[in-house]
């Protein structure tokens, strides 16, 4: 009984095997757990592209959005694990949802692999000159001491990172501000120069325009480097702010259901780090602000890890929590 027993692991051993040698054998599916347009899935459908034409076959881009990006991410947590249904996904659904709602329907530590990270991007804190008459991120808080209650700032949504990071501001400097949350970046920053709400923070790719028309003035970018589409922006480091819940960055990556078989997971990894680097993709992550990554699978991993505790913290101080 205990030879055949071996017998049949041995033979789905080397089924899988000679599966994950023959990937892929059909067409891939990206699934983005956002709606068309954004610029999740506009990565994702330029990856698919890049990535199509390296593998041989076709990928298609299915959006799955709501629930916070949770749908899609559920989608592949449970989808056959054979590298056919991936994920392409901003970090809300993997390193934010678990602290934020009450009831998550995947780990993303057991349900998920970690295939590669993307691209990155980093929050720039801006105010409306018109408003606001501080130039430094110091004057900045100096000048919000004084309004004591009477500062609105927005994100582009509940539980985002420019809700966080904003609640954490608020919260670590004493100040007394009123949260506005949008459905969306580009209504945030219409309001941010209309004059509805004082301060926010948001992607480059977004305020730029603003930035240089001088609609909008930046005090300082989120992260660890500067911009060079903003070199005169200091980061909160250097503006006297070193907290480390000032540097986490948001990212875009690609994951698959747990449990891929090795060189399935080889493959994905190795055309999702050389598709980074294609002009294409560098020139989509150009429109957008972004930094191109395509990091191996064990330093997505590490990153994920690292970041996952400062995330945690700030969602416990912004009080953000979704039922």
């Amino acid at each position: 009984m205990k030879w055949k027993l071996a017998i049949g692991m041995a033979a789905m051993a080397f089924s899988m095997l000679a599966r994950a040698d023959g990937y892929p054998g059909k067409p891939i599916t990206f699934v983005v757990p956002a709606p068309p347009g954004g610029a999740t899935d506009a990565i994702a459908r330029t990856l698919a592209e890049v990535m199509s034409r390296r593998m041989g076959q076709p990928i298609l881009v299915d959006n799955k959005p709501g629930a916070g990006g949770m749908i899609g991410a559920q989608f592949v947590a449970r989808a056959a694990p054979d590298g056919y249904t991936l994920l392409v996904t901003p970090s809300g659904p993997i390193l934010t949802a678990p602290f934020l709602h009450a009831k998550v329907p995947y780990d993303v530590k057991r349900d998920l692999s970690f295939i590669s990270q993307i691209c990155t991007g980093q929050l720039v804190l801006a105010v409306n000159p018109q408003k606001v008459p501080a130039k430094t991120v110091k004057e900045f808080i100096a000048w919000a001491q004084q309004r004591k209650g009477a500062v609105t700032y927005g994100s582009y949504g509940v539980g985002s990172a420019a809700h966080l990071m904003g609640a954490y501001l608020s919260q670590a400097n004493k100040l007394e501000m009123t949260h506005a949350p949008y459905k969306g970046e580009s209504p945030m920053v219409q309001d941010l120069i209309g004059g509805q709400i004082d301060w926010a923070m948001g992607s480059v790719g977004v305020m730029a325009p603003y930035l240089q028309s001088g609609r909008l003035r930046a005090l300082a970018v989120m992260g660890e480097r500067q911009l060079p589409e903003l070199p005169n922006v200091p980061t909160m480091d250097a503006a006297g702010f070193p907290d480390p819940e000032y540097r986490p960055v948001g990212w875009a990556a690609l994951l698959g259901p747990a449990n891929l078989p090795p060189a399935v997971m080889n493959r994905l990894e190795q055309e999702a780090r050389a598709a980074v680097q294609t002009t294409e993709m560098k020139a989509r992550f150009q429109v957008y602000g972004l930094e191109a990554l395509g990091t191996t699978s064990t330093a997505f991993r590490r990153d994920f890890d690292a970041t996952l505790p400062v995330t945690e913290r700030m969602v416990r101080l912004s009080g953000a929590k979704i039922e």
